[in-house]
């Protein structure tokens, strides 16, 4: 079977208007934006470190990629704090072992330590605040790491592919944290790439989030955040509680055959349950207006779709590499659907349409070839959509 791994990869691209949510800027992007910076100044570490010095305070901006073993990096330089790990700083330095943010240093920036493979300690200091998007991606060698009680935001993609951590503890001083953070599925099957993360703990104090038996909530629980994927057991039932199911919430969940959503859900998030290879059917809730991107990408064993008439929007690559559905049912509230929605859906023989025609984005049936079929009496119709050939339901087989 052909991997369907660029799907997820470009369901994680997608975000609010476009953007790549998950992709950190370069290295270059901070040291544009300080245009009143001193020379860096002489300084006794191994290995040398680039930074900029604004005002009175230091940022690290890069580090050389041929360092190893263990770096330790200073909390002052030329008599200026450091306060910051700037955005790639120390991107794809792959060969560092152990490194030691000092109490200095209030923010970890977009993407610094991306790439870091080798990384299998990192102590942050006290002074540490926020931590920036992808800030610790594909630090797969990380088998733990402790979060400091100053931390009030995690960014977007924080630990994507760390495949090695096996639980994480949420601090009380969290306010914020970000789609896809403990993301470890990787759009391949084997056992280290789906990511050992079984539990994921928050402060009892935390005034915006908890866990239930290892997985994420806002305090509420209104909100399902994460289920580590991880985590075993093949059934899971969403609380009643829950109103929406966060973007990326059970991505790689591949032990999961069965899961349970309640009436109360109006929302699911993109990419909430891409890769759930395990998974054979799903009903969802009749509240739920719209399909996001990625949804069920890669959900190969699926093949058993109910989507309510309250649905108007099916996402780009919403049901990707569903390689077994051979069929589903579109309902008539259906106005819009996404770009590659059922690409590499290679079992699809029929799509039953129940309403007017949609607006459809480019590629939607790629490496599918289903019979689409349509109400006699529905609007805006034509013989082919989407490049596949149209009947109506009276000759379906």
């Amino acid at each position: 079977m052909k991997s369907l791994t660029p799907l997820l990869a470009i369901s994680f691209l997608i975000g609010c208007d476009g953007e790549k949510g998950n992709v950190a800027p370069s290295k270059d992007s901070i040291e544009e934006a300080t245009s009143e910076t001193k020379p860096p100044e002489a300084v006794s570490v191994n290995p040398n470190l680039k930074y900029v010095i604004k005002g009175d305070t230091v940022t690290i901006t890069d580090c050389d990629e041929a360092a190893t073993g263990e770096l330790v990096i200073p909390d002052t330089i030329g008599g200026n704090p450091v306060t910051s790990i700037g955005e790639r700083a120390f991107d794809q330095c792959g060969s560092l072992t152990s490194i030691t943010i000092p109490d200095s240093v209030t923010r970890i920036g977009s993407g610094a330590f991306f790439g870091c493979t080798s990384l299998t300690s990192i102590t942050i200091g006290n002074g540490v605040t926020s931590i920036g998007k992808n800030a610790f991606e594909q630090c797969r060698s990380m088998t733990s790491i402790t979060i400091p009680d100053g931390v009030t935001s995690i960014g977007d993609f924080a630990f994507q592919f760390c495949e090695s951590l096996t639980s994480i503890s949420i601090p009380d001083s969290v306010t914020s944290i970000g789609e896809g953070a403990f993301l470890v599925y990787a759009g391949t099957l084997t056992a280290a790439e789906i990511g050992q993360l079984t539990t994921i703990e928050v402060g009892a104090e935390n005034l915006n989030y908890a866990d239930v038996n290892g997985v994420l909530f806002n305090k509420e629980k209104t909100v399902l955040h994460t289920y580590p994927a991880g985590k075993t057991g093949d059934n899971y039932v969403i609380a009643n509680s829950v109103t929406s199911i966060g973007g990326y919430a059970f991505i790689g969940c591949s032990s999961l055959t069965g899961i349970t959503i309640p009436d109360g859900v109006t929302s699911i998030g993109d990419g909430a349950f891409g890769g759930c290879t395990g998974l054979t059917s799903i009903t969802i809730p009749d509240g739920v207006t719209s399909i996001g991107d990625g949804a069920f990408a890669e959900c190969t064993s699926l093949t058993s779709v109910t989507i309510p008439d309250s649905v108007n929007s099916i996402g780009d690559i919403a049901f990707g590499g569903c390689t077994s559905m051979t069929s589903i049912t579109i309902p008539d509230g259906v106005t819009s659907i996404g770009g590659m929605a059922f690409m590499g859906c290679s079992s699809l023989s029929a799509v039953t349409f129940l309403g007017d025609a949609p607006k459809i984005g480019a590629n939607a049936f790629k490496e599918s070839s289903p019979t689409i079929y349509r109400e006699a009496d529905a609007k805006g119709w034509s013989d082919t959509l989407a490049g596949r050939p149209v009947k109506l339901i009276t000759e379906k087989p």
